[in-house]
């Protein structure tokens, strides 16, 4: 199972969630992809098994990935202040993978219903769901 994280600026959710998922004992491959050298690096300090930067990287492994997991501007074209590419929301929106987005307003996109949270809280839920649905796919009890 390959789970992508995705992020850009200075990759504080990617690392996150890295941190969380390590915490919980998640040893299977992590791959960090940013879209800028500082949230690459974040995200491989944090525990992630390989890391690269940039647009060709996301479009890359986002074909590959079983889980990508980030903010949800990673699917909307110039979101993050124009780091992520139409290219680059094409690929994770067209991505087989299963996707788990953590709602950001800065990404001038609001889904209804959502609760405001604090960050952590939205890290933690989204570790937690990553966990889940790695049980669900190899139907195991986890």
């Amino acid at each position: 199972m390959t789970i992508l994280i995705i992020d850009g600026q200075g990759g504080g959710i990617g690392k996150g969630i890295i941190e969380q998922l390590r915490r919980k004992n998640y040893d299977d491959k992590i791959i960090a992809v940013g879209t800028n050298s500082i949230a690459t690096s974040a995200m491989l300090k944090a525990g992630a098994d390989a890391g690269a930067t940039g647009e060709n990287p996301v479009i890359y492994n986002s074909s590959k990935a079983d889980i990508i997991a980030g903010p949800i501007g990673i699917i909307s074209a110039n979101s993050m202040y124009g780091e992520i590419s139409p290219q680059m929301a094409q690929a994770v929106s067209e991505s087989k993978a299963h996707k788990i987005l953590i709602p950001i307003s800065k990404s001038n996109i609001h889904i209804i219903s959502t609760t405001e949270k604090p960050m952590q809280a939205y890290i933690e839920e989204t570790a937690e769901c990553i966990l889940n649905e790695i049980c669900n796919k190899n139907n195991t009890d986890c």
